[in-house]
């Protein structure tokens, strides 16, 4: 260009103001005129003239103008001019235009630029600058008399960009932008369409960008739109998009168009707002797009730790009274474990809500049912942990609880009232209904089981409902579940079994005229969990984005099920303060994490969720500090055979598809451009027995005669397991035919030799199993068997002091070159026996503590070289064995062998004891004790002691303080042998011993008085009663001992034995009144109170007391008896002591018995009672007692065979039970006025206790009813001048350690002028 000729400056100062404007106005005229020409050789012919005509005319005017030496009118203006002011900042005279292509055509961008000093011009693609040189097939960039041009060849998907040229110079830059988008689908060749005629260019200006909101919270955003040309009438098509769905106005999401700016207003956040967003411009000429993310964190718990809302709570399988709610859970637990949640239901056009669970379930779906037909719906959720509950979840959208066909019957169109009227047919003649088909077991968790099936063929004109049965499996014994009231919907949800049992379950269908017969059984469903909670995600990799954001990769959960999504959290690193960077799971494996502090560190780590719940968390990335990335990776073309090439695992392939492939770069600083596309493929099942092709072969360490050929396994194995490889070789220039193999037997070395200098081959490999040999690898590239001049090898070097290392020096390093140490040919990640130290173009693996397990083949590769690379071979035959034995016995420096490291331990008073033990140290030993890098000295802090005899070091401190956090190092030296070891004590290992020392301190100064050795406690007695015990140490004579309950001191009659220290307090049979929580508080007082008073606070869980109290009322049953009655059989069974509390069930064939007039049971004193009045062969079978003592409780079982009196147990069963010999009628009749007196005999040894009951009440003796019991034998019943409101049931009850037994009679009062026979 002319201002980079040597003549630039002459012609400047030799060309009037005339010429130098017409010199302007023909470059300009050139430009315009090759903007537009049709031909490229016409414009490089136009150019060359243009240069040579104002390069002579320069040389003219110089060279007059020394000839003549006249100096120029102007000469004295142009020497005084400032030449900065001149210069200028780059401006855009004519800007780049956006463009709309087909594929596969070329299309070019053009600017004109004006400034001085010339600007550099720099043309980029998404903000990453564009290489010719690297794409020169891709890309020319031109630039000519401050016209410039990039030009696209052969446009793909993946040139639909938007691209800036940015000019820069010593003054300033300017950036201009145009688009190029693609148009996939060339249909025809028309023009595209245009409104108006006119074809329009949309602009998004003030765009929005990441934003943050709180749950409760307003947000709004959005863009202003500039549309060229502007017409009046015309109005763009405005959309937006949540997560690539079109959003809709509502209540929550509201839109504005101004005619230059679209705005979205989020109301009332929740998380289910949180997403990417994008606004679309669309008119006839295309649309205009622009995305950002919209994150929103949780609102302030109403309680401290509380965890998060639940979100996106839906309704699913809705039907007649059933429906399925669903939801996600929470980002933030708050801090502790998530218990479960509780599902609230409202009805529409009301404002009470109502739990549906009573517990809350750990499962986020849960069926309700209990609903009204006909009345709609919306549900909400909530989360609960240890601290409280947290805010309830956005309501879901309202369903109506209906028949899905009465729905789809009904229409979209129906006006929405918040309640569906459901009208039926007028009733005919009924039909019983046929048995319900397809029943099955929709979903199974250990709170519930979901049954589904279709209704019947045969169910008449009526609608039909349905009763639900089941059995546990290996039974036939079938119990109705919904016995009250038949289910409207073919779904039922139940709950209450037994969690790990087995059941089958069947349905029944009714209407009014009658019952059907009963579906087909389920196959034996096991209560519990089917879907199992996801695995912890893989490894979590960061990589660099902005200043305020890090694209967050992960491996994704292995055999998830059901997968919901992810979250993430990130930490500042070294802070373990973990903060949530989402709050709506992510359902790919790739975020970008926003909000992030610049230039802070951060670890990330992600975890995996689905309906089961939220996995562990994955291991923690590595660490990252926030800052911009700098640039892409380009593709180099390499012929190296050393790179590394990753086959990924593509899944959600659909079988016998076609599918291509295309593979990209990255690393931190962005995605580099795809590979060209793969052959077809198409996706088969592997069934073939041999294995699959090996991959990746790779070549290292090429010599003139020899050369290492690396390969990995084949992605599938065959049938069995890979025994061996075949390896063959070809030259390079060679016919197929004259492939040959390597070796005769399956092999796995990979070391060729014998090649012939100078000479090209190619390998290729195949792998074997049981099965035979598999299909051939792709063959390498063309590999010449030459060694390069500088080659080196690897060294293998002992210095003085005895340490062995492997070096390795390469001369063609690159400013990314990196060594890669392998040993067996497989790289070296974790680093346990060697220490690998690069420096320059040296690199060196040493061995730590060489041994036989060094043994091996160690190799050394430098990556962005042309292939450099060595190996060196350990083996029992090398020098390195005479190596290890002379250089590290003989002349490295000796240890100190020690029994023990360094430990902790601590003594009485809370004292602090660092010790070790050597295993042989001289009188000469030294010993060195070092805190935090300095030696510290016997003193008032700290005791040391060195035995040498025993080879025991110690010191001592009387207690911790925070300035003792640190590491602890004892520094051994004797003679030339020295050691060392080291203790760290930080974080909350260090708190944990200092917590421990300070409890040591305070138990040693507590037990100087007075002291508990055993806390109180509490256990229930055989006969029922509760026996408070704790054990005092150091008691004293006049110690003395208060019991409190509630906070009230206890009167104990009995006096305090203090001789071995035991307290204890009794209290007879608990009942509810005992069971309000106490809080017993046992108080030992020696001297003075404030001194040495101890005392010890025990608080009762009603709950667990009365389940120890239920469980030995339970073992006290008697086996259970049958007894023949006058109504009919009675089973029974004794306890010690009966409470009230009790829960007992009875239970006829493994099924509860529902109790009825017939059937009934009660309790009296100690007998438990089950009454069958008129038996009949239905109720012969095994019968059970069940006592509830909150575990798995107890059950007693008897066998009613029908055989009358022989299955009865007779009285002498138990001969010194109580028990009512005889003498009491059944039905007293009497005459009001008369004076009744009625007597029995009693027998039992010890002798019973007896008490008389009137209407089941506990009758006393008066003057009206006198009671007696004489002899321990006979009991009399008297009622003087009796009238009619003694009429009743009376009862006389035996009882004494054996046994309780009663007699019953009925008394009837008449008066003189009634009938006899009728009762008062």
């Amino acid at each position: 260009m002319l201002h980079n000729s040597p003549l630039s400056h002459e012609f400047q100062s030799g060309l009037s103001d005339t010429e130098d404007a017409c010199a302007k106005e023909s470059a300009g005229y050139l430009a315009r005129r090759d903007l537009f020409a049709s031909g490229v050789e016409s414009e490089r012919i136009e150019h060359k003239s243009h240069r040579t005509v104002m390069r002579e005319s320069a040389e003219r005017i110089s060279l007059s103008k020394r000839v003549s030496g006249d100096p120029s009118p102007n000469e004295e203006y142009h020497k005084r001019l400032n030449e900065d002011s001149l210069m200028h900042t780059p401006e855009f005279v004519i800007k780049p235009r956006s463009h709309t292509v087909w594929e596969k055509q070329c299309v070019r961008l053009h600017c004109t630029i004006s400034g001085w000093p010339e600007p550099r011009v720099v043309w980029y693609k998404n903000n990453v600058s564009i290489d010719p040189m690297a794409t020169p097939e891709k890309y020319k960039v031109e630039s000519s008399y401050s016209v410039h041009s990039l030009e696209i060849n052969k446009c793909d998907f993946d040139d639909t960009a938007q691209y800036r040229v940015s000019a820069m110079n010593s003054k300033g830059e300017t950036s201009a932008f145009a688009s190029v988008v693609l148009n996939l689908m060339c249909v025809c060749t028309a023009a595209p369409c245009l409104e108006y005629g006119v074809t329009f260019e949309t602009h998004l200006v003030e765009k929005f960008g990441v934003s943050f909101g709180r749950e409760g919270e307003t947000l709004s955003f959005g863009c202003s739109v500039i549309i060229y040309p502007s017409l009046q009438r015309f109005q763009p098509e405005i959309e937006w998009y949540r997560d690539d769905k079109l959003l809709v106005p509502s209540k929550w999401v509201q839109m504005h168009w101004s005619g230059d700016r679209a705005t979205l207003t989020l109301s009332h956040l929740n998380k289910e707002d949180e997403g990417l967003y994008t606004l679309r411009v669309i008119t006839k000429s295309g649309f205009e797009t622009h995305s950002a993310y919209v994150f929103v964190r949780d609102a302030d718990a109403e309680v401290a730790g509380a965890p998060g809302a639940p979100l996106d709570v839906h309704s699913l399988d809705a039907n007649k009274d059933y429906v399925i709610v669903t939801w996600k859970q929470p980002a933030v637990d708050g801090g502790s474990p998530i218990l479960g949640y509780f599902v609230d239901r409202c009805e529409v056009g009301m404002t009470h809500w109502a739990q549906c669970n009573d517990t809350p379930v750990k499962f986020a779906r849960f069926p309700v049912t209990g609903l009204v037909e006909g009345r709609s719906y919306v549900f909400r959720v909530r989360a609960v942990n240890k601290a409280g509950m947290s805010h309830p979840s956005r309501v879901s959208e309202p369903v109506a609880a209906m028949d899905p066909a009465d729905r789809t019957r009904k229409g979209p169109s129906a006006p929405w009232t918040g309640q569906i009227i459901v009208t039926e047919e007028e009733p005919v003649e009924g039909v019983v209904p046929g048995r319900p088909c397809d029943l099955s077991v929709i979903e199974a968790t250990k709170n519930y089981v979901v049954l589904s099936w279709k209704p019947p063929g045969e169910k008449g004109h009526e609608g039909v409902m349905y009763y639900v049965e089941k059995c546990v499996s290996g039974t036939d014994s079938w119990q109705r579940v919904n016995t009250e009231i038949p289910v409207k919907s073919p779904r039922f949800a139940l709950f209450d079994l037994a969690e790990g049992k087995s059941y089958r379950f069947r349905v029944r269908c009714c209407n009014s005229a009658g019952v059907g017969e009963p579906s087909e059984p389920t196959e034996a469903t096991t209560v519990g969990d089917k879907l199992d909670i996801p695995s912890a995600p893989g490894r979590v990799v960061p990589t660099r984005n902005t200043d305020t954001s890090v694209v967050v990769s992960w491996e994704a959960s292995r055999d998830a099920k059901e997968l919901v999504g992810y979250y993430i959290e990130s930490s500042v690193a070294g802070s373990n303060t973990w903060e949530p960077c989402n709050n709506k799971p992510v359902k790919g494996t790739r975020f970008i994490c926003h909000g992030l502090t610049t230039d802070e560190t951060y670890v990330f780590r992600v975890r995996a969720v689905n309906a089961a719940g939220i996995s562990e968390f994955s291991q923690e990335s590595e660490a990252i500090k926030v800052k911009a990335l700098t640039r892409s990776p380009t593709y180099t073309p390499s012929h190296s055979l050393n790179l590394f090439k990753p086959i990924p695992s593509v899944s959600e392939l659909k079988e016998n598809m076609l599918y291509q492939f295309q593979v990209r770069a990255a690393n931190m600083a962005g995605v580099g451009i795809p590979s060209l596309p793969s052959e077809t493929f198409k996706c088969e099942e592997w069934t073939i027995a041999v294995p699959g092709p090996p991959h990746d072969l790779q070549v290292q360490e090429i010599r003139k005669d020899s050369l290492v050929l690396l390969w990995k396994p084949p992605v599938y194995q065959g049938r069995d397991p890979i025994n061996g490889y075949y390896i063959d070789i070809k030259e390079a220039e060679a016919d197929f035919e004259m492939w040959r193999g390597v070796n005769e037997k399956a092999t796995d070395k990979t070391f060729m030799k014998d090649l012939k200098e100078g000479e090209s081959y190619v390998f290729r490999v195949r792998a074997q199993n049981k099965a035979g040999v598999g299909k051939v690898s792709d063959s390498t590239e063309p590999v010449e068997a030459v060694t390069k001049p500088g080659t080196t090898e690897i060294v293998v070097n002992v210095d003085d002091d005895g340490v062995i290392s492997l070096n390795f020096e390469c001369s063609n390093l690159t400013a990314d070159s990196k060594f890669v140490w392998s040993k067996n040919y497989v790289e070296m990640a974790e680093l346990e026996r060697m220490t690998i130290e690069t420096k320059g173009s040296k690199s060196k693996a040493i061995f730590k503590t060489p041994s036989e397990e060094d043994l091996g083949i160690y190799s050394c590769f430098v990556t962005h070289t042309d292939g450099v690379s060595a190996s060196y071979t350990l083996s029992e035959e090398s020098e390195f064995i005479d190596l290890f034995h002379f250089y590290i016995h003989d002349h490295k420096f000796p240890i100190i062998p020690l029994k023990t490291e360094l430990a902790v331990e601590l003594l009485e008073k809370g004292r602090v004891r660092f010790w070790l033990q050597a295993e042989k140290i001289s009188a000469n030993g030294k010993v060195e004790y070092v805190f935090n890098d300095n030696v510290v000295h016997q003193g008032e802090k700290y005791k040391m002691n060195f035995d040498k005899n025993t080879g025991i070091i110690e010191m001592f401190m009387e207690s911790l303080g925070k300035e003792d956090e640190g590491t602890f190092t004892f520094q051994l030296q004797d003679g030339k042998a020295t050691n060392q070891s080291s203790l760290v004590l930080i974080g909350d290992v260090f708190k944990q011993l200092q917590k421990e020392s300070e409890f040591q301190k305070k138990e040693w100064i507590r037990k100087q008085g007075p002291h508990f050795v055993e806390y109180l406690g509490y256990e229930v007695t055989p006969e029922c009663c509760v026996r408070l015990k704790c054990k005092v140490a150091n008691m004293k004579k006049d110690s003395v001992a208060l019991w409190y309950k509630d906070g009230r001191e206890i009167k104990v009659n009995e006096k305090l034995d203090f001789s071995e220290g035991v307290l204890t307090l009794e209290i007879a049979q608990v009942s509810s009144i005992s069971q309000s929580y106490p809080d017993i508080e046992n108080m030992v007082n020696n001297i003075p109170a404030d001194k040495y008073g101890l005392h010890k606070h025990l608080n009762i869980k009603e709950r667990y007391l009365m389940n120890q109290v239920f469980s030995v009322i339970a073992n006290s049953s008697t086996p259970l008896k049958i007894q023949s009655t006058e109504e009919g059989i009675r089973l029974y069974t004794f306890v010690s002591y009966y409470n009230d509390e009790l829960h007992v069930t009875w239970h006829h064939k493994d099924a509860a018995i529902a109790f009825t007039e017939r059937i009934k049971s009660g309790v009296v004193g100690e007998q438990l009672w089950l009454q069958i009045s008129e038996p009949t062969e239905k109720d012969k079978g095994k019968y059970a007692i069940e006592f509830f003592d909150g575990k798995g409780g107890l059950r007693r079982t008897v066998e009613l065979a029908g055989q009358g009196e022989e299955t009865c147990s007779k009285p002498s069963d138990l001969p010194y039970r109580a028990r009512v010999a005889g003498g009491l009628p059944d039905v007293v009749t009497i005459q009001e006025g008369k004076c009744l007196n009625l007597t029995c005999n009693i027998w039992g040894e010890p002798v019973p206790e007896v008490t008389w009951l009137k209407n089941e009440r506990e009758m006393v003796s008066n003057d009206h009813y006198i009671l007696k019991f004489e002899s321990g034998k006979f009991a009399s019943f008297t009622i003087t001048s009796i009238n009619t409101s003694d009429s009743g049931k009376y009862s006389i009850l035996v009882k004494n350690k054996y046994g309780t037994e009663s007699g019953d009679f009925t008394v009837s009062v008449f008066i003189p002028d009634e009938e006899p026979g009728k009762k008062k």
